[in-house]
């Protein structure tokens, strides 16, 4: 469980494809502070650490991932948004982020605000999936590359996002730029009172 509220935008220092799967090797700051086993979101996307050294540390996509998610884009170089784990004793800064990628979604436009930025998105829409919460609303939340975000002028497929200066420099937003592919995880909660109203 996750909350979008962001680390650090790390890098990737190694990519090795083995079959279907890609190990990720990352560089960060808290690596001393990792395990084994323990689940890192990479741009929202919740993997496990399969092997560490003292300054990096290694998790493996699997075919599913690399499918649904924009983790076989990244090169050496390219910046990641991580995030470890919630403490279930702290405050719920951002919103439940469960770490499970609902598909990608292309950059269209990078609007400069005076100061923030407006993102907007655009995403393949399927009728019976948004029956079932895989949409956006006004107001509403929503994970763009693992950040914890509020939408705002939503369509059938398309939402904004409003960008604070902080969020642009600390997370990759500041290397969106139209074409460029983010993961989407929709808001949990929607989900399930999309199923429960499934059954009235």
């Amino acid at each position: 469980m996750f909350s979008g509220i962001i680390e650090e935008a790390a890098k990737v220092i190694a990519l090795r494809k083995e079959q279907e799967n890609l190990h990720l090797t990352m560089e960060c700051t808290f690596v001393d502070e990792l395990k084994i086993d323990q689940s890192v979101a990479h741009n929202g996307v919740c993997l496990t650490v399969v092997e560490k050294t003292d300054t990096t540390y290694t998790v493996t996509a699997i075919k599913e991932t690399l499918d649904r998610t924009n983790l076989g884009l990244l090169e050496i170089g390219s910046k990641v948004n991580l995030e470890r784990s919630m403490l279930m004793n702290g405050r719920l800064d951002g919103h439940i982020v469960q770490g499970h990628v609902d598909q990608t979604a292309i950059c269209t436009e990078v609007k400069e605000a005076d100061g923030s930025w407006y993102f907007t998105f655009e995403y393949q829409f399927d009728k019976e999936m948004a029956k079932r919460g895989y949409m956006t609303v006004d107001k509403g939340s929503v994970t763009v590359n693992g950040v914890s975000l509020t939408v705002c002028n939503p369509t059938n497929n398309t939402f904004q996002v409003a960008i604070i200066p902080y969020t642009y420099e600390h997370t990759n937003f500041h290397q969106i730029k139209p074409g460029t592919v983010v993961n989407l995880e929709f808001d949990i909660i929607g989900k399930y009172v999309s199923r429960m109203m499934s059954f009235q």
